[in-house]
This record gives C-alpha cells, sequence and structure tokens, in this order.
C-alpha cells in the first residue's frame, strides 16, 4: 500500500523483510513510529534527532532511517475518532518494526490497554526488557553496577490475557456456580464466595515455551551463562509452576547439548568429586533430609539421579557441564529479594506476565528508575519498541521529561534490527552525558540528594543535544 490512514508512505523507503527466520535490512528501512500522548511529543520529537544522529556518524549517510508516522492514542482519536485505527496495524505488519512513545488508557470503556492491544493484535509475544546500570546515575542501592538483567516476559496471557467479569454479572454468576460446583465434586471444601469478581490466568505450554525458547536463544547468542524461570509454582503448581516445567522441558528438548540444569549440575558435580559414590549417596547429597523422607520420594530422587548419569554424564560429566548454560528456577517474592541482594548471579530472566511486570519495574529502580528503561515487545518477525513509563500529562509541551527510555529503546531496536553499532554509539553517549551531570529535572533531582553539586539541568531538547554532542 502507499498509505496508512490517509498517510502516504515515504517513497524513498524500503520495507524491512523477514526471510528464513532473519530480518533483510534494507539501506533506507522505513520505520513506523507513533509519537505518543502527552510527553510523547516532546520526548518523540528529541529522540528522533538522536537517533538520526547516530545513524550519520556510524554509517555517514550511506544508510537512514525513513521515518514513517502512523497513529494511535489521542492523536488517533481526535484524527479518526478511533484510538487504534486498522491502519496503524496494518503499517506495523507491512513494515515489520516500529516504535513508539507512551500511550495513554481510554477512559470510560473501549480498548482497556492499547499497549496491551498491540501486543495482542501483533503477536509480539515477548516483552524484552534489558535492565543495565549507567554509570553517574543516582541509585537506591549501594552496589547498583551488578545490576545487569535481561528479562523475557510473557506479553499474552496470564493477567494480560484480560479475561475477566465484573461482580454481580450474569457471566460471573455462572462461572462461579460452574467452579463451586466443580470443587464439590473434588471433595474439596474450597467454595469461591459469590460476591466475587472473576478473572481467569491462563498459561499455555505454547506461549511458555516460545517465550523460553527466545531466552535461551538470547543467552548463546550473547555467550551468557544462567537463564532463570521465575515463578510463583509452590502455591500455583498448574499455571505457574507448570511455567516452571515447561520451561524446563523446552530447555532439555532444544537446547540439551548446550544447557545445565541446576539440579542436574549438582547430581554431575557429586559425581565428579566421587566417580565411586552411589545413586542414593548422590540422591542424598542432592536432596538433603532425604533419610527422612518416605521410600517412594526417596525412590523418586534416586531414578532422577540415575536417568540423569544415564542420559548425559557421557556430555556434561567430567567437568563439562560447568561450560555450559545453566538453567535455573527462583520462587517469585524470593526473587524480588534476590535482585537486591545478589543481583549479579542473574542474566536472563524468563517470567509470566504478572511477576514479569513487577521484577522488570523492581529492577529500573536501581539504575534510575523508569525514565531510562528501555523495552520492547517482540514476536516472530515482529518488534515495536517503547518507553515502559507513562504519558505524565501535566508536564506535556513543557520540554522537561527525560527522553532516556524511548532513547534507550531506540538504541535496543537497532541492535535488534542490526545495526547494533548505532545502539553503542546512543548508549555510550548517553552514559558520557549522565557522567557529566548534564541532565533532566529527574536525574537532576536524585543527584541533589546524593550531594552532587555541579548538576546541569537540561530540557528534554537539551539533553538530546547533549547526547547528539557527546557522539563527536
Amino acid at each position: 500500500m502507499t498509505a496508512y490512514n490517509g498517510n502516504p508512505v515515504p517513497p524513498e523507503g524500503q520495507a524491512i523483510t523477514y526471510v528464513d527466520g532473519g530480518f533483510v535490512i534494507p539501506d533506507r528501512p522505513v520505520i513506523p513510529y507513533i509519537e505518543g500522548d502527552g510527553t510523547g511529543r516532546d520526548i518523540w520529537k528529541a529522540s528522533q534527532r538522536v537517533f538520526d544522529a547516530a545513524v550519520e556518524k556510524v554509517f555517514g549517510g550511506k544508510k537512514r532511517i525513513v521515518w514513517y508516522e502512523v497513529f494511535a492514542g489521542e492523536k488517533a482519536f481526535r484524527q479518526f475518532g478511533e484510538w487504534l485505527p486498522q491502519g496503524t496495524l496494518d503499517a506495523i505488519k507491512e513494515f515489520r518494526i516500529a516504535i513508539k512513545g507512551p500511550l495513554t488508557t481510554p477512559v470510560g470503556g473501549g480498548i482497556r490497554s492499547l499497549n496491551v492491544a498491540l501486543r495482542q493484535l501483533l503477536n509480539l509475544y515477548a516483552c524484552w526488557r534489558p535492565v543495565k546500570f549507567i554509570p553517574g546515575v543516582p541509585s537506591p542501592v549501594r552496589r547498583p553496577e551488578k545490576m545487569n538483567i535481561i528479562i523475557f516476559r510473557e506479553n499474552t496471557e496470564d493477567v494480560y490475557a484480560g479475561i475477566e467479569w465484573r461482580e454481580g454479572t450474569a457471566q460471573a454468576k455462572k462461572l462461579i456456580e460452574f467452579v463451586n460446583a466443580l470443587l464439590t465434586e473434588d471433595k474439596n471444601k474450597k467454595q469461591v464466595r459469590i460476591d466475587s469478581g472473576i478473572g481467569i490466568k491462563p498459561m499455555s505450554i505454547t506461549g511458555t515455551k516460545r517465550l523460553a525458547r527466545r531466552a535461551l536463544q538470547y543467552a548463546i547468542d550473547k555467550g551468557l551463562k544462567t537463564v532463570t524461570l521465575v515463578h510463583k509454582g509452590n502455591i500455583m503448581k498448574f499455571t505457574e509452576g507448570a511455567f516452571r516445567d515447561w520451561g524446563y522441558e523446552l530447555a532439555k528438548e532444544e537446547f540439551r547439548s548446550q544447557i545445565v540444569t541446576e539440579r542436574e549440575s549438582w547430581i554431575l558435580g557429586n559425581k565428579d568429586k566421587d566417580p565411586n559414590l552411589s545413586v542414593e549417596a548422590i540422591a542424598a547429597q542432592v536432596e538433603p533430609g532425604l533419610e527422612l523422607a518416605n521410600e517412594a520420594f526417596r525412590n523418586q530422587v534416586a531414578n532422577e539421579v540415575k536417568e540423569c548419569l544415564d542420559a548425559i554424564y557421557a556430555t556434561h560429566g567430567k567437568g563439562q557441564w560447568k561450560n555450559k548454560i545453566v538453567v535455573n528456577d527462583r520462587i517469585a517474592d524470593s526473587m524480588l529479594q534476590q535482585i537486591l541482594t545478589r543481583a549479579e548471579e542473574y542474566q536472563v530472566v524468563v517470567t509470566p506476565n504478572l511477576n514479569g511486570d513487577y521484577l522488570s519495574d523492581a529492577c529500573a529502580a536501581q539504575i534510575g528508575g523508569l525514565g531510562v528503561a528501555p523495552g520492547a515487545n517482540i514476536g516472530d518477525g515482529f518488534g515495536v519498541f517503547e518507553a515502559t513509563h507513562g504519558t505524565a500529562p501535566k508536564y506535556a509541551d513543557k520540554d522537561l521529561i527525560n527522553p532516556g527510555a524511548v532513547i534507550r529503546s531506540g538504541a535496543l531496536m537497532f541492535e535488534f534490527m542490526g545495526w547494533p553499532e548505532v545502539g553503542k554509539l546512543i548508549e555510550d553517549a548517553l552514559a558520557k552525558t549522565i557522567v557529566q551531570h548534564r541532565v533532566t529535572y529527574d536525574l537532576e533531582r536524585l543527584m541533589v540528594m546524593d550531594g552532587i553539586k555541579d548538576v546541569q539541568t537540561l530540557g528534554t531538547s537539551g539533553f538530546a543535544g547533549a547526547i547528539i554532542e557527546n557522539m563527536g
């Protein structure tokens, strides 16, 4: 098509294509952008300047981005009477990679969340959130430099499936009666109160395994050493617990030669230390207190040890497992405290939707907050990059807001599309600007609280200008 939403596609640009599982990027790729609501207008103008300067600096005019505006949110509603026009979705499908500022959630009905709608309609099943400390950014923790985690959060299931009914509706009443009847059949004394609102959090094998596959491949491509499944499976055994189990299954099925589970490493490590140890002795080392368990459980652990040794000792034993990616899991609430106390132990983290929501924001708080936290929503052959913060409408058009989140999301976009040197230039220049104490008011406030006196407070456009200056 030559136009979407009545807006002509720039004729000098070419579409990105996706062939055999990889992007083919032309020298003049068309990248759709959504300006965003509220402060999005200020942020986008500043960010686009930074992106164009970085591409020019790296490629010297041989390549450039052809920006193409598409519409969502308040701007779309005012122009077309729709919060998310079909033309916007069609354009992103056509050109495959897009970037957006923050969008408001419509009040009074319609689409619950435009961000969620984009993810579901385009099947952007993985929320990709790298969280890495930027030197010079004030932090509430003592050792923020230990934070360098990449979170892959499931983007379409769990609470983001959006399946719920209001208390008192006929649908809620019908579902409660159905569930209570099932509980009675199972001789379960639990019952759902009739005055409850009802929500359903589905988790599927398909959704879990495609997310775990992407996270594990990322770890392999980047030479990382740990992948952690975060869940609440100790309580919700058939959703959160299944997420953990399916993640391990996928790792063993598709990446067997490249991974070892944490529990397998204990088995292999004990066998390496003493090759003469019996299966039962290794089982006792792996499962402390095993001697107090019943016979069935003791046999279960012994069989686990034997199966592991039979299956992979030849390929993973004698220290070979130490060169593999370790796949482990952590309970969600424990993980929230471990990212404060032992952040350096984690690299790639894989989570269901709600756990990832909490965890990514808690990690971001340690590296300067959501104002500098990048994010992306990616699927097979598509990627939409975005700020992770809100629209802050009271600051709109005042040239005050930190554009760092969109700028760093753009750096992530360039990495994703195979122009990593552009992303690195942006990240390095932004970090240099912060080290110089040339920052927007949000970071200035934190620096002053930290006792830094030589802070230069910049507006949105001024901060972008300083970043461009530091690309020199």
